[in-house]
């Protein structure tokens, strides 16, 4: 079903081959409500909500403006439009529904490719004014189906290869390195199939610096070591075949007390970064827009959804990783403001650079898309 939203207008329905499209101008009400007011950024930036999207988790962006974004619980797909290229969307469209945890998409050559647990889908021409929502074709299921950490992060590498995450399958055990923790690539057709990084616990989020096309990702430490331990981890991956610790080794150097007697911690790739212990560090990506000053360029942004154990919340924001050549120099809060004391209102997703520079951030509880632009009133 199709879910068309265009504030300006009056309600109304329609039925077009099958499909329900809403105008649905009152039901923007949600995004008055949200305190976005609570929002801290740097000077010269502003927030606004973009879309109203149920649920919403990553993020890609397709032709002509249009958002695709996945979600978890809600177990759909959106289009997001925005063919006017304006500062909020023109409409949110269900593209598909009734997945499970379809939380990863990814853009290529008109086709949008969606991960469940254990497949890889893809859905044809999806540019096209279509009649109904096009149908899936399965482009690999050989994926395990264990829900815990099963939901994927998926996005296209300058390689041309789909990079798919195979998270572990538990908190912490030491379960097959050629199925899970890992990070994966095959084909767009879903062959050739193979393991790119390993020890990777739960990757929810990664991207290629624009100049060496080397693959950054974030990576979520186990639980139940305390408050401030394991930290999560921002890693470097600029060739396969490298090892990032898990199950052994956590942040570098804290050997795992379970399993860390088996392998010493300088056998594997330390983190490029620490992050925050439990900030849950999903979506990331490099700034290459040119609307934001000129130190953001080639700067990594990341989605922290928010600590759900910790005795005191931490996260629920935006981080900007800062790098100097190959090394990540700094790690800085960019936006913060859904956590307020201990009670969060939002909880950031995913991040993504549109045409114009602007940056889109993803919550899944508030059910929204925000919009940051920079507008230097210096």
């Amino acid at each position: 079903m199709f879910l068309v939203t265009d504030p300006p207008c009056h309600l109304f329905r329609l039925i077009l081959g099958g499909l329900a499209l809403f105008c649905a101008g009152a039901a923007w009400g949600q995004s008055a409500s949200l305190p976005l007011d609570k929002i801290k950024l740097p000077p010269g930036f502003q927030i606004s909500v973009y879309a109203e999207v149920p649920n919403a988790r990553a993020m890609a962006l397709g032709k002509n403006g249009t958002v695709y974004v996945g979600s978890r619980s809600a177990g759909k797909v959106y289009a997001v439009l925005n063919r006017g290229g304006g500062p909020r969307a023109e409409a949110v469209l269900t593209l598909a529904e009734g997945l499970t945890l379809p939380v990863g998409v990814a853009y290529r050559d008109g086709s949008l490719y969606v991960s469940e647990v254990n497949r890889i889908l893809r859905f044809d021409r999806v540019d096209a004014p279509f009649p109904r929502p096009p149908r899936p074709v399965v482009v690999n299921d050989r994926f395990p189906r264990d829900r815990h950490h099963g939901w994927k992060f998926i996005a296209f590498g300058p390689d041309g290869m789909l990079y798919v995450p195979v998270g572990a399958p538990c908190n912490i055990c030491e379960p097959d390195p050629d199925r899970y923790a890992n990070i994966m690539r095959m084909r767009s057709d879903g062959g050739g199939l193979e393991v790119f990084a390993r020890g990777v616990r739960n990757s929810v989020g990664f991207d290629w610096h624009p100049e060496t096309r080397e693959l950054w990702f974030t990576d979520n430490g186990r639980d139940w070591l305390g408050n401030d331990a394991p930290p999560d981890e921002l890693n470097h991956a600029p060739k396969p075949g490298m090892h990032f610790g898990y199950p052994y080794c956590h942040g570098g150097d804290l050997a795992d007390p379970e399993h860390g007697a088996k392998r010493r911690c300088d056998e594997f790739t330390p983190p490029a970064r620490n992050l925050g212990p439990h900030v849950a560090a999903l979506g990331m990506r490099f700034y290459t827009g040119r609307m934001f000053p000129k130190e953001y360029r080639n700067q990594i942004f990341i989605a922290e959804h928010g600590s759900w154990n910790r005795s005191r919340k931490i996260g629920y924001r935006v981080s900007l990783a800062r790098l100097s050549g190959n090394r990540a120099v700094q790690y800085e809060t960019f936006a913060e403001g859904w956590l307020q004391g201990d009670s969060a209102w939002g909880r950031p997703a995913d991040v993504l650079v549109m045409p114009d520079g602007a940056l889109l951030v993803s919550d899944d509880h508030a059910g929204a898309i925000y919009r940051i632009a920079y507008a230097n009133t210096g």
